[in-house]
């Protein structure tokens, strides 16, 4: 299947739209769906990332469940606006500020929120920042501030850099997705396009996200302790048991540990990217918790549930109610 004229993947309910923001900024994003609750995914933070790449298996379940879904590309990524003064320089800070004039100039006054990766960092400390925009949020393997700090860069299994090659596109897509045959020719050519026009966005993003290249009252600013892992917004988070970038055990586990109040999930054969790996499963999951506030338990058990404290009784059904319904 070919690209289309602005070399996105065709996905069938999934429409490419663009949007002035107040400084002047133009952004693009994909959107599903027309009517229901607002939904805002955030893509992660791979070259060649773009709101199709991260979102064109999940997006269009959601819309279908009833949900108006708006997937943006973030600064420095897919069709983002490329003119310098609009880069990430600031990393998180940038997106954070991004995503607040992206929704102002939507008017979605109150969404839910979820993002993988570099887009589960700018969910976190987006609902630490804008806690009156989000109804609820879920995280997908990544980190989440100062409250749990990001592991050192000789952690990430993945290449740091992008060389303009076909193999390194092909090595970084294996490194987040655990499924491999989901690494088609299109999403290669796709990713390869957005990394080509980003080169400089991303290389600026990297230095502020990857290596604290901030300064002191931005990242003083950006500060998640005593904000997210205090938040009563109600949350959940995903965590592939295969990831290969951050693997659960450097990153999962302790995210868990620093946020008593969201409940976690641990599904098996499932990398990085997991709403790629397991989009079925993950459809489940967003489209029970958004629609609901719970976590049906059947769906909670098949997504891995966390054992490794008591569950959160608010934020998944108990297992009573699943016997009780036999």
């Amino acid at each position: 299947m070919a690209l289309t004229e602005e070399g996105i993947i065709q996905v069938p309910g999934l429409h490419s739209r663009w949007v002035r923001l107040a400084n002047g900024e133009r952004a693009h994003y994909m959107t599903a769906g027309e009517s229901g609750p607002a939904v805002v995914l955030l893509h992660g933070g791979i070259p060649g990332s773009s709101g199709t790449a991260g979102w064109r298996l999940l997006a269009p379940v959601l819309a279908r469940a009833g949900f108006r879904v708006y997937c943006p590309d973030q600064p420095g990524f897919g069709l983002s606006d490329p003119r310098p003064e609009y880069r990430p320089v600031h990393g998180v800070y940038s997106h954070i500020n991004f995503l607040e004039r992206f929704a102002e100039a939507l008017c979605l006054d109150r969404f839910f929120l979820a993002g993988n990766s570099m887009g589960c960092a700018n969910t976190a400390h987006y609902v630490a920042r804008y806690p009156h925009r989000v109804e609820r949020f879920a995280l997908i393997a990544g980190p989440v501030g100062d409250v749990m700090p990001f592991p050192t860069l000789d952690k990430l299994q993945v290449p740091v850099g992008w060389d303009g090659t076909r193999d390194t596109m092909v090595k970084m897509m294996n490194s987040i997705i655990h499924h491999q045959e989901a690494v088609t020719d299109d999403l290669l050519d796709m990713r390869m396009r957005a990394a080509d026009a980003h080169k400089e966005g991303w290389i600026a993003w990297q230095k502020a996200f990857l290596f604290g290249e901030l300064p002191a009252d931005i990242a003083s600013a950006l500060s998640t302790k005593g904000r997210l892992d205090t938040s009563e917004i109600p949350g959940i988070c995903l965590y592939g048991r295969d990831d290969a970038i951050l693997p659960v055990e450097d990153l999962g586990f302790k995210v868990e540990d620093a946020l008593p109040k969201v409940q976690f999930f641990y599904p098996a054969d499932c990398g990085h990217q997991g709403q790629t790996d397991q989009p079925e499963l993950f459809a489940d999951v967003f489209v029970e918790f958004f629609r609901d506030g719970t976590v049906g338990r059947a769906t909670a058990d098949r997504a891995g549930v966390s054992t490794r404290r008591p569950e959160i009784a608010s934020l998944v059904a108990p297992a009573e109610l699943a016997s009780a319904t036999r």
